[in-house]
């Protein structure tokens, strides 16, 4: 089948794209290059330089391609920066899909796959993962923008028979993650650690997250094309990693570095405790993680040191 992915050229989108192509379909990359790079994607996959803001631009796209999927994963995706201008936030992931569907809807795209995020959706987590039926209290603007648009899927789901998949994602990690950015904790360890320079922990390093490898995303990605139709789904690993043991494990893994990490105050709007029940995602998708945490950090650290 032919596939659009938004925001194909960014880190997760970029895997995702990879999966498409080696299962054998026909992908076309749209995406701004305002964080993603070109050199992410295979020389062979088609590229369209398009905002997912700009409506008319994006339909134009849209309808030259006519995708019969589109996956969609271009957004805003800092919790730190929609806090701070949530009017932002709001017009790239709340605009943005609504574009986007439209654009599919005219297309006459068949289904929509939807990266949203299980680790802001649900806000504080207590000792039992939350499934997807749990309560959903978001603490930051990103989370609210997220949740809106599961219920823009299911509008236009309802209302004119496009399908979704919403795939509610943990702390993804892995290759091609930004390390200059103000997401992705486990891409800044590891460029300052090969650099022999100091983290820091915001906070006192007791705070969780769910740590899922990107290649376990890529392969949720590809089931959800033919599987759970309408639904929402956690794609974690059902474990929570506290960041200074994330911390302990990475610097263990570079020969002579010895400098501890420099605590910080914590960050408004970050949560203490993330991660999330998967056993739908095993039965609808069929799919589990297959990536330990060990296996999935030694993977990105051997990237960045090939990067350095």
């Amino acid at each position: 089948m032919k596939i659009i992915v938004t925001g194909g050229a960014g880190f997760i989108g970029s895997h995702v794209a990879d999966a498409y192509v080696a299962a054998g379909h026909e992908v076309v990359v749209a995406d701004n290059l305002s964080s993603g790079k070109k050199e992410n994607l295979k020389a062979s996959v088609p590229f369209r330089l398009v905002d997912i803001t700009d409506r008319a631009k994006l339909r134009k796209v849209f309808l030259e391609e006519m995708p019969d999927v589109v996956s969609h994963h271009a957004a805003q995706i800092d919790v730190r920066k929609s806090v701070e201008d949530p009017a932002y936030d709001a017009r790239v992931n709340i605009v943005g899909i609504i574009n986007v569907l439209e654009s599919a809807r005219e297309s006459g795209a068949k289904k929509v796959a939807f990266a949203s995020s299980g680790g802001t959706i649900y806000g504080e987590c207590q000792d039992i993962p939350p499934a997807e039926d749990a309560p959903v209290r978001p603490l930051s603007p990103y989370g609210i923008s997220k949740l809106s648009s599961e219920f823009y899927l299911k509008y236009y789901a309802a209302q004119f028979g496009l399908k979704f998949t919403a795939l509610r994602y943990g702390n993804v990690y892995g290759p091609r993650q930004d390390p200059h950015g103000e997401a992705g904790v486990v891409a800044i360890f590891a460029l300052r650690l090969l650099k022999n320079e100091e983290c820091f922990i915001y906070g006192d390093g007791r705070q969780s997250r769910d740590y899922v490898f990107v290649g376990d995303i890529a392969a949720a990605n590809l089931l959800a094309l033919s599987s759970g139709d309408n639904e929402i789904i956690n794609i974690g690993t059902a474990v929570a990693t506290d960041v200074n043991t994330l911390f302990a494990s990475l610097a263990a893994a570079v020969s002579g570095y010895s400098k501890p990490p420099v605590f910080k105050s914590p960050r408004k709007g970050e949560l203490f405790k993330s991660f999330l029940d998967t056993s739908k995602a095993a039965s609808v998708l069929g799919w589990r993680p297959s990536v330990s945490l060990d296996e999935g950090l030694k993977k990105t650290m051997d990237f960045f040191k090939d990067k350095k």
